[in-house]
This record gives C-alpha cells, structure tokens and sequence, in this order.
C-alpha cells in the first residue's frame, strides 16, 4: 500500500487536500465579510452601545409609558 493518502481517515491526496484548503478559506473569507457587512449595517440602524443619540431614541420607543393611567368610569 504505497498510495500517497494523507493521514489516517482522511482519505485524500495531496492535490485534493491543496484544493479543499483553498475552497474552505476561500468560503470562510466570504463568510466574514458577509459578516462583517450585516454587522455595520445592523450598527447604523440601531447601535448597541448606550450613549449615542439612536440608542436613546431606541430605548425611547420600548421604555414603558409614564402618563398616569385614569380608569373610565362606566
């Protein structure tokens, strides 16, 4: 058995291996700037850091109301 097999079980030459390394990096370069991309994006709509004028207009929206509640008399 003189095959040029990489390791045991992982049952590819070293051409194969090459071109499977180039095609994960490839994807995972993609996958991060994919990434990074939704992350600005998702900054500009609505930051998560308190201090910055739209996190307060954000909070604003889901902070409860502070008007007294009357109940109507029926």
């Amino acid at each position: 058995m003189s095959d040029e097999r990489l390791g045991p079980g992982t049952y590819m030459t070293p051409d194969e291996a090459k071109e499977f390394h180039k095609l994960f990096t490839f994807s995972m370069g993609f996958f991060v700037i994919v990434a990074c991309v939704a992350h600005f994006l998702v900054w500009e709509w609505r930051p998560w850091f308190p201090g910055t004028e739209p996190y307060k207009a954000g909070m604003a929206m889901v902070a409860p109301a502070t008007a007294p509640v009357v109940a109507a008399k029926v």
